[in-house]
């Protein structure tokens, strides 16, 4: 539907509606809050695009020609629609920033979103929040394809395709069982770690792609061949502590089991670990209502 260039827009007419109802330009000038100059100005424009007068100015004051009586009947319905409209769009407005679905990594998810889900919460009482969780590479995914507003991951670098801001700062630690011959050790080496059999995620994850990157950095010749792939940190940590093998995981997945001593963190001779954890929307966009709250929330917590 194509709109003819001729038809006067919807503050000409609510003008003209001021007039007719006050009697006079000056006064619906002070009701719209604007200049009486303006007022007949915007009144001037309205008639060239009519085409025929549509006030009938005098020193009593002003009213409408008979075209300005037609014109203002017409207007009086346009004007209806649209408070109809700015009504229902305040609606819809509401109800978007009532509620929010977020996708993020099983890192973000388990240990960092239930802090700022509490903040979100104190700032928002009312928000709903629906959240749901994956790999690093299917997080980026449900973003890129428009299912979520914005998404939270791990790994190297933003992925493409999508922008990002880092909302904090993770490393990335060995760690076997007590009993694990690497546990009385005081370092072992990076050509011992890219020798050994490991346990691991899927691929996609963003702790598995941040150790590899970081392993073919150090160890060009490595390639990548877990002993075990797990879908899941727990269960990665269950099979650590079963004896299953070394692993590397999140410092902040396992930091707890550090100080229990049910997991023993092994330093590596050369190499440390270190990642962003960002959160992520479609490029040429930024996240506006709840998920711009988050992001902002997600960065004061991890300065």
């Amino acid at each position: 539907m194509r709109i003819s260039p001729r038809v006067p827009d919807l503050p000409a007419l609510d003008l003209l509606l001021s007039v007719t109802e006050l009697g006079s330009l000056g006064r619906a000038a002070q009701a719209h809050n604007i200049s009486q100059p303006s007022a007949s100005s915007r009144i001037r424009y309205l008639e060239q695009l009519v085409g025929v007068p549509v006030l009938q100015r005098s020193a009593l004051g002003s009213r409408p020609t008979p075209a300005g009586t037609l014109v203002a009947k017409l207007a009086r319905d346009v004007m209806e629609a649209a408070q109809r409209m700015d009504v229902a769009l305040a609606t819809l407005r509401d109800q978007h920033s009532s509620q929010m679905s977020v996708v993020a990594s099983q890192t973000v998810v388990e240990y960092l979103f239930p802090r700022w889900l509490k903040d979100l919460r104190t700032r928002s009482p009312g928000l709903a929040v629906a959240l749901d969780a994956g790999n690093s590479a299917q997080v980026a995914g449900a973003v890129l394809e428009g299912r979520f507003p914005i998404g939270f991951v791990e790994g190297p670098r933003v992925p493409r395709g999508l922008a990002g801001r880092t909302v904090a700062q993770d490393e990335l630690l060995v760690v076997v069982a007590p009993q694990h011959a690497w546990a009385g050790r005081t370092a072992i080496t990076v050509e011992e770690l890219a020798s050994a059999e490991l346990i691991q995620r899927e691929e996609g994850s963003g702790a598995r792609t941040a150790f590899e990157h970081a392993m073919k950095a150090n160890a060009p010749d490595w390639k990548p061949a877990p002993l075990l792939e797990l879908p899941s940190t727990t269960a990665i940590k269950n099979a650590v502590m079963g004896g299953v093998g070394p692993a590397v995981m999140s410092s902040l997945a396992v930091s707890r089991d550090l100080t229990a001593g049910t997991i023993t963190s092994v330093t590596v001779s050369g190499l440390r670990i270190r990642r962003r954890l960002r959160a992520v929307w479609p490029a040429g966009q930024r996240p506006v209502g709840p998920a711009r709250d988050l992001c902002a929330i997600a960065c004061l917590s991890h300065p």
